[in-house]
């Protein structure tokens, strides 16, 4: 699956695994703090529309502007990329992705590097805060940020403007502290459920919309557990466009999960926070202390942390053995399973020696 063509380049099967645009992002956000050059061929090669699409490209293009990256391959419908990174240079950036290409999606790739940089950072983001297929932004701010914290990482994140599909123009600030010694960390044992809190919201929609969503999520919520429940309602969301969303937060003694749903036209608020509190509910009735979602997005930071990582999740997912995979093309990690994929299961990190270069 991986081989050397040249001395110092790494290749990478982008078609591995899931498949899609995050082997491209956490490939060059890693490729980019380990100062390895890699080579990606056979981009989303199963996908419909393979290739480098839009979002896909804008991230490997702002990775390329921070780390003065030597690149080929930057266009749309390219299936192989190579990137070469020079020197992460921290600093003030603005990136617009266009549209609704998602903001949190892109600061996946971006924030390892300005994270393990030499000096503070601030970037703002344009596009779609919350839209389909990737994580929104108060995961990103409540569940997230919260868990880099306990490894020692600080980055804040203030949402200006909601960017909801197919307009976008959501703006998103970020600031980053670098930090370079990252703190091991072990996230195996939730405890006990203290709370259960969320956030109904819309933006250009009849006010009804919102206290529904809620409504339907408080009565739901309220019938299976006795934990306390509290649900925020915004009625006026700053956005471009419409759009409706509902975010619930599952805060447990060691942890804390989070699940969403977005609305669209057709689609009933009763239905809307049906799907958020199904996913809670699977979290709450299945072992393990990280979330699914969570998972996946803390694997590029231990991996780059060169310490022993160890952590259980309710449901081990493609997403999260494809970033195992990745990351361990680039270090001399062994990784340990426990639990079969779509079940809850065990994740350890553990390195063999420590990874030159960085």
């Amino acid at each position: 699956m991986m081989e050397s063509s040249e001395k110092g380049l790494l290749e990478i099967d982008g078609s591995f695994g899931e498949g899609g645009g995050q082997i491209l992002r956490t490939g060059l956000a890693v490729s980019a703090v380990a100062k390895r050059a890699l080579k990606i061929h056979h981009i989303r090669a199963a996908r419909r529309n393979p290739g480098l699409q839009p979002q896909h490209l804008k991230a490997a293009e702002s990775l390329a502007q921070i780390t003065r990256a030597r690149v080929e391959g930057l266009r749309i419908g390219s299936d192989t990329v190579t990137f070469a990174p020079q020197e992460i240079i921290p600093g003030e950036y603005r990136f617009e992705i266009g549209t609704a290409g998602s903001v949190t999606l892109l600061l996946q790739a971006l924030l390892p590097p300005l994270v393990f940089s030499s000096g503070r950072s601030r970037v703002t983001l344009v596009g779609g805060t919350h839209v389909p297929w990737s994580p929104p932004f108060h995961y990103l701010k409540e569940v997230f940020l919260p868990t880099l914290r306990l490894m020692g990482i600080g980055i804040e994140v203030e949402l200006s403007r909601w960017g909801w599909y197919p307009k976008g123009g959501g703006v998103v600030d970020v600031k980053i502290e670098p930090n370079s010694d990252v703190k091991p960390l072990s996230l195996t044992h939730r405890g006990r459920l203290k709370k259960i809190r969320g956030l109904s919201a819309i933006s250009n929609l009849p006010g009804h919309v919102a206290h529904r969503q809620r409504d339907y999520a408080l009565r739901r919520i309220a019938r299976d557990t006795s934990a306390t429940v509290e649900i925020e309602i915004l009625q006026d969301a700053p956005a471009i466009g419409q759009g409706s969303f509902l975010f619930l937060v599952a805060e447990s003694e060691n942890g804390v999960a989070g699940f969403s749903s977005l609305g669209r036209r057709g689609k009933p608020a009763e239905e809307v926070a049906k799907e958020a509190v199904e996913c809670l509910e699977e979290y709450l009735g299945s072992d393990g202390c990280v979330d699914p979602f969570l998972a996946d997005q803390l694997v590029p930071f231990m991996g780059l942390a060169q310490a022993d990582f160890s952590f259980t999740t309710t449901r081990i997912t493609e997403h999260l053995l494809t970033n195992l995979w990745v990351v361990q093309q680039f270090f001399n990690l062994n990784v340990l399973t426990s639990g079969k994929k779509g079940g809850p299961g065990r994740i350890e990190l553990r390195f063999l020696k420590k990874p030159r270069n960085l």
